[in-house]
């Protein structure tokens, strides 16, 4: 991988990612440092957990594009973040129907991340200010490269949105329904219990259910 991500990506992820580097490389060399979000030290974050650690992976469409909110975890900010982001809040309020778990002052989710929870974007990047602005760059084959192999062990997926969703067909346990994002939440995303469903899916599996608080 390149330098700017080595760092944070664990070794497991290597041979999935590393057949992808010429096409990564290309993506790199089409963005600009300086309007990139988030950080180019955090692109690659999600991949900092081995992937053999990897229980759940929830897909969502692309970083958020308010300068310092994303940071390499899908749907996730810094601690200190204020207000959350719409997404994250309604996020929160569809836990606390669920499982209810109040809402959280903080947006950091490391700690699902850190139980087996990878946060993975459709898109890994975008400029500063517009959202969807690196629909285009070629990542999508990326993260379907790590779609297929997450689906082969047998990894549980929560899909939120339809970009998250074209990636369906590799997983065998999913929930899906549309983005948190106040465009749409109000579309199926609130009352579809994807905490709870992901659990029960874990625990037919013998596996230990996610913390998600």
């Amino acid at each position: 991988m390149k330098d700017l991500d080595s760092s944070l990506v664990h070794s497991s992820w290597l041979p999935v990612l590393e057949p992808l580097r010429g096409e990564i490389n290309e993506i790199f060399g089409k963005i600009d440092a300086k309007t990139v979000t988030p950080n180019p030290a955090f692109i690659f974050r999600a991949f900092v957990q081995p992937l053999e650690d990897v229980r759940c992976v929830i897909v969502g469409q692309d970083p958020y594009p308010t300068a310092g909110h994303a940071h390499g975890l899908a749907f996730s900010t810094d601690a200190n973040v204020r207000p959350l982001p719409k997404s994250l809040q309604n996020i929160f309020i569809e836990r606390e129907s669920d499982l209810g778990i109040a809402p959280s002052s903080s947006g950091d989710l490391s700690a699902w991340a850190s139980q087996g929870v990878m946060l993975l974007n459709r898109v890994l990047t975008t400029e500063v200010g517009i959202a969807n602005a690196h629909n285009a760059l070629g990542w999508q084959s990326i993260t379907e490269a790590v779609a297929r192999e997450l689906g082969a062990r047998d990894v549980v997926a929560i899909l939120w949105g339809r970009h998250a969703q074209e990636l369906s067909g590799y997983f065998t346990h999913r929930v899906e329904s549309a983005h948190p994002s106040p465009l749409s939440s109000y579309r199926g995303f609130f009352g579809s219990k994807p905490f709870s469903r992901v659990n029960d899916f874990l625990l037919a599996q013998g596996k230990n259910p996610i913390i998600w608080k």
